[in-house]
């Protein structure tokens, strides 16, 4: 073990690590934050470009297929390089990104700044959370950690629809841009001086070329797949196409890992059943929060009439919810209660309140349904995510750490590819449907469009109350660990069959 350090340098590393939370956090802000704010600034931004409404997607999709296809080469590079490093090299090249999209002057420019923006995202984001899986052993520190992690994560969306809002009413859309060019600097900054990454956590074996070109492709596809399934239908040939090739090269690749001596991704990570089941329900409850985001925005600006801005703020009580159920319920109950009666419970009563959401009308009031729901969805989220994302990295060895972390954002990348298509999907012919049922009748056409659109969110309403439904059911039947940190195996460094407790990471200082 060492010899023991002394207690003002104990305290030093202490203070160093709730120091570099705020700089990890401030990062995990922005690139939650970028998701939703260039959807608000994408219509002003198109038009100034003159960017085609057929190619309008690929300044979300040029994203997506960078940022969903390079996680896990991400993550192993965090294992690789070091996580600060990689942490710092993340948020300066996404700084750069940012000011080539602000400052673009086409639509190819706009493209290759978002596709930077991915690639340099895929570095960032399993770098921030494997840092805080090996700075954060102890498991009341790692459980208050999380807590605000989670919350972050999870309403770092709705706050970048109030601050979208605001930049392209009062500004101009390249500061939905360059505004993240301060974020970046200042977590660069504080990153560099104030992280001390524990020794001994790097995996410096040879990279796995063939894992890494295997699962690029096979995540890129997959992406693109339910990207173009959004926009050309499910039956469209290269859709069709996307799926098989996914399929064929995911599955080359797990069979790859099996056989290499240093795999990209170890199979050690997914196979371990407690981390198995956070990947699944944590995707699988992306793709309702996609939907949620994506037709009550919808829903508030177009039916309701509101603003950008006014549509911002009018997410505010499940950004509240989030941090609540995040840091007063999740992290405070984390190191008493074990994680599947957290997760559980926590999905189920985000369903509740996506099943409110279900009885939308097009003169519903904000007040009386939509608050209520928003409340309800957000303390059940942060109280599911914040245990989930303590879960998926605990008991992982130091130097899978980054691929583990990795496999968190991919299984939310593929989640919001998949929720995005599926949901508008089923929103879209609901209102097809609702158009020909109630063709000809003496209503308004301008109400009636109305109220096939409500009609449509509706449908896929009920959609994501089933699958956040499946979410729970997957963390009460797949997730047994116990409490963090509570018996004698808690630093055994595997979560496999382990009822009475959760081991915390052996690393070496």
């Amino acid at each position: 073990m060492g010899t023991p350090l002394p207690e003002t340098a104990s305290l030093d590393g202490d203070a160093r690590r709730w120091k570099a939370l705020v700089f990890i956090a401030l990062a995990q802000l922005m690139v939650v934050l970028d998701a939703t704010i260039v959807n608000i600034a994408l219509p002003a931004a198109q038009t100034d470009l003159g960017i085609s409404d057929g190619n309008k997607q690929w300044v979300i999709t040029a994203y997506a297929l960078a940022f969903g296809g390079l996680l896990l080469f991400g993550g192993r590079i965090a294992d690789l390089w070091g996580r600060k490093q990689t942490f710092v090299t993340g948020l300066l090249g996404f700084a750069f990104a940012s000011a080539l999209g602000g400052a673009a002057q086409n639509e190819a420019m706009m493209f290759g700044a978002r596709a930077l923006q991915g690639l340099f995202g895929a570095l960032l984001a399993p770098a921030a959370l494997s840092l805080l899986a090996v700075m954060f052993t102890d498991a009341k520190e790692r459980a208050k950690a999380f807590g605000i992690y989670g919350a972050i994560a999870g309403g770092g969306g709705a706050v970048g629809l109030i601050l979208g809002g605001f930049l392209t009413e009062y500004l101009n859309w390249r500061w939905t841009f360059f505004v993240n060019i301060p974020f970046a600097i200042i977590a660069a900054a504080g990153a560099y001086f104030v992280i001390r990454e524990p020794a001994g956590g790097r995996n410096r074996s040879p990279l796995d070329i063939p894992g890494v070109v295997l699962s690029t492709l096979g995540l890129v596809s997959l992406v693109y797949g339910f990207t173009r399934a959004e926009s050309e239908g499910w039956s469209d040939p290269t859709t069709i196409g996307m799926f098989v090739a996914s399929a064929v090269l995911l599955l080359a690749f797990v069979a790859t890992e099996a056989k290499v001596k240093h795999p990209l991704l170890p199979l050690r990570v997914v196979a371990d059943r407690n981390r198995g089941g956070v990947y699944a329900s944590l995707g699988l409850a992306v793709i309702s929060m996609f939907g949620l985001f994506l037709f009550l925005t919808y829903y508030l600006q177009i039916v309701k009439g509101f603003s950008p801005v006014k549509t911002g703020f009018a997410f505010l009580p499940m950004i509240a919810g989030m941090i609540t159920g995040s840091t007063q319920i999740g992290a405070r109950l984390m190191t008493r209660v074990p994680p599947r009666l957290l997760m559980g419970p926590g999905f189920l009563l985000a369903a509740f309140g996506m099943l409110i959401l279900t009885q939308l009308q097009v003169d519903s009031s904000y007040a009386g349904l939509i608050l209520p729901a928003q409340l309800l969805l957000g303390l059940g989220m942060g109280t599911a995510f914040m245990p989930a994302m303590s879960l998926a990295t605990i008991g992982v060895e130091a130097r899978d750490a980054g691929v583990a972390s990795a496999m968190v954002n991919t299984s939310q990348q593929v989640g919001g590819a998949i929720g995005t298509a599926l949901l508008n999907t089923i929103a879209a012919s609901a209102t097809t449907a609702y158009l020909v049922d109630h063709a000809g009748g003496s209503v308004n056409q301008q109400l009636l469009q109305a109220q096939a659109m409500v009609d449509g969110y509706t449908h896929a309403i009920w959609w994501a109350v089933g699958i956040l439904a499946v979410s729970a059911t997957i963390a009460f039947a797949l997730i047994n660990t116990g409490v963090p940190g509570s018996g004698p195996a808690a630093a055994s460094g595997s979560t496999e069959g382990v009822e009475d407790e959760v081991p915390i990471p052996v690393i070496a200082h």
